[in-house]
């Protein structure tokens, strides 16, 4: 995986805040692209971030948090599941997008996206996390 450079688009003075974690790969950089192209222009202050950076992230500051990550060695990146874990009072605020090999794997307790890093289905994954997004954000 590739580290992701953070940055932020939109005013940070905006009343609805997103905060989108993810790791590097061309699969994950669609799906991050489409959320960001999603809420740009709606008024949404967004940050991007790395997923090793995610404890950085205090949750209250943000409406609504995206995790985007691979299942590795058969498990989370640990930095997702300590996160998950210390933040559970707020999970109704997280939308978690797992991918693996084989597409099914997930934490236990979360109800997670879940899929192969298949390009072309970059724009479902994109319309299903965007879904999910805006019964939190509305």
């Amino acid at each position: 995986m590739d580290v992701v450079e953070p940055y932020e688009i939109n005013s940070p003075n905006l009343k609805k805040k997103l905060v989108i974690a993810t790791q590097g790969s061309n699969f994950k950089d669609k799906l991050t692209e489409g959320i960001v192209n999603h809420y740009a222009s709606n008024s949404v202050y967004i940050k991007v971030i790395d997923i090793t950076t995610l404890n950085d992230i205090e949750p209250k500051d943000f409406d609504a948090l995206v995790i985007i990550h691979t299942w590795e060695n058969w498990k989370p990146p640990a930095v997702v599941k300590m996160f998950i874990d210390r933040n559970k009072t707020i999970q109704d605020r997280i939308v978690v997008v797992t991918t693996s090999g084989e597409g099914s794997y997930k934490m236990e307790d979360v109800d997670a996206i879940v899929g192969a890093s298949v390009q072309e289905d970059a724009p479902k994954k994109v319309l299903q996390i965007i879904s999910r997004l805006e019964s939190i954000l509305n």
